[in-house]
């Protein structure tokens, strides 16, 4: 075979590829159904809910911080069954409900330790859900809180200990109490 003809060959089965790929993917498309699953508010109380779970410190950004309300979007409307959307979604009602009753204010409008007296009577509720029921509204929120925080940016870089080139494995490596953990 001689050069021109391997050159162009080569072009073709790389065009052929490319072309492929773009027919390929453009059928992927994301599944619709769920958009406008929340509300720009949902995402502010999400963000206050988050905060209130991690706040900020002065060794760490808060959840706001890493935008934990979209995350939580994206995580319910993309991975969430729909017996798990409604728990989720009835759960955001009863966050504003209880808050009305009990303060007589919005959640966003309360203060952050009626925020925090209000998720921590949430937080004992889910902690007594069987094995087998339904889950509890705000061990999901919670879950949510710790997971998109604990693998996002400032999660990683400002409340871990980050080391983008960590170098040789060590395995003993002297951890001392009140240390952050490494990620």
């Amino acid at each position: 075979m001689k050069r021109r003809e391997a050159l162009s060959l080569t072009a073709t089965i790389l065009g052929g590829t490319l072309i492929g790929a773009d027919a390929f993917l453009s059928g992927c498309k994301a599944d619709s159904k769920n958009t406008g699953l929340f509300s720009e508010n949902d995402i502010r109380l999400l963000d206050e809910i988050g905060e209130t779970i991690l706040p900020e410190t002065d060794q760490s950004p808060g959840a706001k911080a890493a935008q934990i309300g979209e995350f939580m979007q994206t995580i319910v409307t993309d991975c969430y069954d729909e017996k798990e959307q409604v728990i989720f979604i009835a759960g955001l009602g009863t966050v504003e409900k209880t808050a009305k009753e009990k303060f007589s204010n919005s959640f966003l409008k309360i203060t952050s330790g009626q925020r925090l007296e209000m998720l921590t009577v949430f937080d004992n509720e889910a902690k007594n859900v069987k094995e087998g029921e339904p889950a509890h509204f705000f061990g999901m929120m919670k879950e949510l809180t710790l997971w998109g925080y604990f693998s996002s940016e400032p999660g990683v870089t400002q409340a871990l200990r980050y080391n983008p080139v960590p170098g040789r494995f060590e395995g003993c490596v002297p951890y001392g109490e009140g240390e952050r953990a490494w990620y």
